[in-house]
């Protein structure tokens, strides 16, 4: 059974052909690849940095960041309808607190919740004001 250290700032090198040697920077291809870089790169951060060291974790920074975005599932976008539910259910609103917000009658609030109506640009002002938000969030479909 072998024992593992875990990497610290003091026992890393100074220059990059010794950082070179400790791990090769190369492009990641699994999560173990992955986990080590990681580690290098969570054991230089927010040290001061040789110019090397600071070449160096950009570098094994750039490797990470095209590893995730590659494997990452990128998040869903929200439409309009949805953004307007969720800051409903944040505020502790229904239905009728929208209708209320919009100055409509709750049966056009809910058929705007049920998608089967769209926003107005009266609503949409409407909502960004009262929300303080973007009006953009409401065009999303």
């Amino acid at each position: 059974m072998s024992t593992r250290t875990k990497i610290s700032f003091q026992t890393l090198p100074t220059t990059y052909s010794r950082l070179v040697a400790l791990h090769t920077p190369r492009p990641i291809h699994d999560e173990v690849g992955y986990q080590n870089t990681v580690e290098i790169i969570d054991a230089m951060a927010g040290h001061n940095l040789t110019p090397d060291q600071d070449d160096y974790l950009e570098l094994l920074s750039r490797l990470v960041e095209t590893y995730e975005t590659e494997t990452s599932p990128q998040p869903k976008h929200a439409t309009g309808v949805e953004t307007l539910r969720f800051l409903l259910r944040e505020n502790d609103l229904t239905g009728d607190g929208l209708a209320k917000i919009l100055g409509v009658d709750r049966s056009v609030a809910f058929k705007i919740l049920k998608g089967n109506r769209q926003l107005t640009a009266d609503h949409i002002r409407k909502l960004a004001t009262r929300f303080h938000v973007s009006s953009d969030l409401f065009l999303k479909r």
